[in-house]
């Protein structure tokens, strides 16, 4: 039965017209793009023609042969924009009403193009002329085959063009950008604009590169369809939105740029990222929008994060069984910062551990702690936690990590009714190794022995253990050495400095001069458990510890006041006394000789009480059937 293409439909949507809804034929098919996917449609309305990309969601009816050369369509969501001087229709969305039909009419080509008829289409479905057309014109198919064909005719005489005056100004189009889905968003489109709920806030960071200073910051936004997409300003723009965007709140944006995301940073489902500009705008929707959820999750039961790859992000929710306080921990970077690690549990019959750091063990460690220690064991819903597989899997919170505590959501309301009615003593399995009992997984114990004998530090990484160790010797030569005070951003520099001629101290590193400096220990000591002894080096927090005074208290009495005998007495004082030692191992380059460097990370002296538990539950361990007398 004949088919009637919508008439004049390539004209209206190029004048602007996005709810006609058009019928018109996929007339060619190209896959365009190297490193993305990507197909552009020649549709026709049986009389013109125009290019059209196909919205990267759209791919698979391509893929599948639901749309193919000669398909009947019906355009549902689409717009027309300029992509380097030329037309080009962008289809959101679409329905195939025939999947093949005959070439309708005698469609004209856009001007300045050819048909790609001889780029051969991954899909088999897809059929190709086999001649070219020299008068920008698709003939009439040939009734025999139904095949498309082309017919040579005499190229017409160039026509120079006629020469436009210009009478007036041009009208610039002020209409208000449509809004359409965060999933429709794609760089070929001219102006847009989305409706979205702010879900995160990143922090403000600093930054320095070979251009200069800037500065940063991101949020997350969902729309009503479920659509996610992050947004991220910098320098100038964020001095325009970073005190405007509230998490929570709904805003109309627009004017905005679309680039790749960056998957190492970005964990969103969304292959675009929007970068704001100076002419972007950040609109607030006072009137709030129920339609979009306040919080999109994924989660994921914890019996599945045991095969789940490293480093990857998810959600997970599940009952908070256990607490522990916060402690200090000292990054490779020098600075200080607070971990605490609690257990989750759910249905599923396992429990991890996640490890909170930074500001997430003040604010809702703390909460959390306080409802479990006054008996209540709230849920935990975990949005973008990274997943580590250091000795087990577990759950560590990064900068995008968030945490709500009881959420109001159909899997915590049935996570508290199945702990309410038997989960609460339900036995659970750990997929995160606890090699201490009774501690974390990163209080690994081992002798100075094993230490040895296992190669601990050969690998690319290095090793972390806990070690129960005496003083016995401590290197008075070059204990200390003298570093500098300035501050780098949030941190000390800390470099080695030397002493000018005009006996001030210059740092290279910062190339400047000041007149006091630090002093910071780097100390080299001998400890010894009962299975042998090692060399270990201890830097300043680990050498207060362990010498019990400052490095710079230290310094002026051997140097400055050449006091030999005090020195001496602060050092014997500090021999033959047990610590826990926290300890880095791992190995590293000296000139053409490799060697495994221990260093003290951190050193608490021995709580006997603890202690006695530890070896008590290391004794039911590895002799459980053993009878109690």
């Amino acid at each position: 039965m004949p088919v009637n293409l919508t008439r004049n439909a390539i004209a209206m949507m190029n004048s602007g017209d996005v709810n006609s809804k058009p019928l018109v034929q996929v007339v060619d098919i190209k896959l365009i793009g190297n490193s993305q996917e990507r197909y552009r449609f020649l549709l026709s309305d049986s009389e013109s023609t125009q290019h059209a990309m196909l919205a990267t969601q759209l791919n698979e009816q391509v893929r599948t042969g639901r749309v193919k050369k000669g398909s009947i369509i019906q355009l549902i969501d689409y717009i027309c924009s300029t992509v380097q001087n030329r037309r080009i229709i962008v289809v959101l969305n679409m329905e195939t009403i025939i999947p093949e039909y005959e070439i309708i009419g005698n469609p004209k080509l856009p001007t300045g193009s050819e048909p790609e008829a001889n780029k051969s289409m991954p899909n088999n479905n897809l059929l190709e002329p086999s001649t070219r057309s020299t008068n920008n014109r698709y003939s009439a198919p040939a009734p025999a085959n139904k095949a498309q064909s082309f017919q040579p005719t005499i190229q017409p005489a160039y026509q120079p063009p006629p020469n436009y005056k210009i009478q007036g100004p041009i009208m610039k189009n002020e209409a208000p950008a449509r809004i359409i889905p965060i999933a429709a968003l794609n760089p070929y489109q001219g102006r847009w604009a989305i409706k979205a709920r702010v879900t995160a806030k990143g922090d403000l960071r600093r930054y320095n590169n070979a251009r200069g200073d800037g500065k940063v910051f991101s949020f997350d936004l969902l729309d009503s369809d479920g659509g996610e997409i992050r947004v991220t300003c910098f320098n100038a723009v964020v001095d325009r939105f970073y005190n405007v965007v509230e998490v929570g709140k709904v805003y109309l944006i627009s004017k905005g740029s679309l680039k790749p995301a960056q998957k190492n940073f970005n964990h969103l489902k969304n292959e675009w990222e929007i970068f704001l500009e100076s002419n972007s705008t950040v609109e607030l929707c006072p009137d709030e929008d129920g339609s979009i959820p306040r919080q999109q999750f994924s989660f994921r039961p914890i019996t599945e994060i045991e095969s789940a790859e490293n480093n990857s992000i998810l959600d997970v929710i599940g009952i908070v069984i256990s607490v522990n306080p916060s402690v200090p921990i000292l990054r490779k970077n020098g600075m200080e910062t607070q971990r605490r690690i609690l257990n989750l549990k759910d249905a599923s019959g396992k429990s991890v551990e996640l490890t909170l750091w930074g500001d997430f063990c003040n604010k809702e460690g703390q909460k959390l702690q306080e409802m479990v220690d006054s008996g209540l064991f709230p849920v935990l819903a975990v949005k973008a936690g990274k997943v580590n597989d250091f000795n087990g899997k577990s759950i560590g919170t990064i900068s995008s990590t968030q945490l709500f505590i009881d959420p109001d959501c159909p899997e915590a309301q049935g996570l508290r009714a199945w702990f309410e009615s038997g989960g609460r003593n339900t036995a659970s399995i750990s997929i995160s190794k606890e090699l201490m009992p009774g501690g974390s997984k990163n209080e690994l114990r081992k002798t100075l022995t094993q230490i040895k004998d296992e190669g601990l530090g050969r690998s690319d990484k290095p090793d972390w253990v806990t070690a129960k160790a005496t003083v016995v010797f401590i290197k008075t030569d070059n204990f200390c050495y003298t570093a500098c005070p300035l501050m780098i951003g949030d941190r000390q520099c800390n470099k080695k400095v030397t002493q000018s001629g005009n006996k001030r101290w210059l740092c290279d590193r910062c190339n400047q001069e000041f007149e006091e400096c630090d002093y910071r220990y780097l100390l080299q000591v001998q400890i010894q458990d009962h299975t042998g002894l090692t060399w270990v080096t201890a830097f300043q927090e680990a050498g207060e510890e362990i010498l019990g005074c400052s490095a710079k208290e230290m310094y002026l009495l051997k140097y400055e006041l050449q006091d030999d005998t005090r020195f001496g007495e602060i050092i014997r004082s500090r021999l033959f006394h047990q610590y826990l030692f926290r300890l880095k191992i791992k190995e590293e380059l000296y000139g053409d000789e490799q060697r495994v460097k221990i260093t003290v990370v951190k050193v608490d002296k021995v709580n006997y009480s603890a202690e006695s538990r530890y070896l008590l539950d290391m004794v039911t361990k590895n002799f459980p059937n053993r009878k109690q007398f």
